[in-house]
């Protein structure tokens, strides 16, 4: 794991996001930019993918740069779990180490085990108060990915996600307000039901969130809507 930064690699691919502000090719384009780009800057990545999120965590844009991540992403919004989702949701990186020996989401694991998958870092893209989505990278081999990994992909997502921010805004700039207050409304709730579970449970920020995503899987229900409820005073079942 080389400790440089991909600065020769993120100063490309700014200046042709920046390129792409002057021509009818918006956020479809950068995004897969973007993915090529933290491929490789990363070495024994075998695919990345860069992935926008509504408030309720529904895809609205994706880039990838091979065929096993967009297999692997979509069994990731198919289960409402995967170490994407969660990086998005508890704005904060994830690190698997072996994916074989993770337990954090069974239902992706087991999904993509057929996969060249072993090794999985996640980081979400954060712009000013507004988290719009994560950024990914696959390995082949486990322990491909360290905390080394994990600084360097999170100072790539960081001015990737202040450009896709910026392209975003000149595609709807009338949409953007009421947007970032959604968007701001939700993960406030989702955060405070945390809190709720963390207090009862004595249990993890992560693993709090965990367990309304998988509530909210298992009720056919939105992540927001489980939230809600635990606030209310009215948890959901098995919560």
């Amino acid at each position: 794991m080389p400790q440089h930064l991909p600065l020769d690699e993120l100063s490309t691919v700014i200046a042709r996001i920046q390129g792409l502000l002057l021509t009818e090719e918006k956020v479809g384009t950068a995004v897969s930019l973007l993915a090529q780009a933290a491929k490789d800057s990363v070495p024994g990545t075998i695919g990345a993918g860069v992935s926008l999120l509504d408030s309720r965590g529904r895809r609205t844009s994706s880039g990838y740069t091979d065929r096993v991540v967009e297999q692997a992403d979509a069994a990731q919004y198919r289960h409402g779990e995967g170490p994407c989702l969660t990086a998005w949701a508890a704005e904060t990186p994830v690190l698997v180490q072996d994916l074989h020996d993770d337990s954090r989401w069974p239902l992706w694991r087991d999904s993509v085990r057929d996969l060249p998958i072993r090794s999985v870092v996640s980081a979400p893209l954060i712009a000013g108060k507004e988290t719009l989505g994560a950024i990914k990278l696959y390995a082949a081999t486990p322990s491909a990915y360290d905390a080394g990994s994990v600084r360097l992909l999170q100072l790539f997502a960081a001015p990737a996600a202040t450009l896709l921010s910026h392209i975003q805004g000149t595609e709807a700039p009338h949409k953007m307000t009421e947007a970032l207050r959604t968007s701001l409304h939700s993960r406030d709730v989702i955060n405070r039901a945390c809190g709720v579970l963390m207090e009862r449970r004595g249990t993890t920020h992560q693993a709090a969130l965990q367990q309304l995503m998988n509530q909210a899987r298992q009720e056919r229900t939105t992540l927001l809507n489980v939230s809600e409820s635990i606030l209310a005073g009215t948890p959901a079942s098995g919560i």
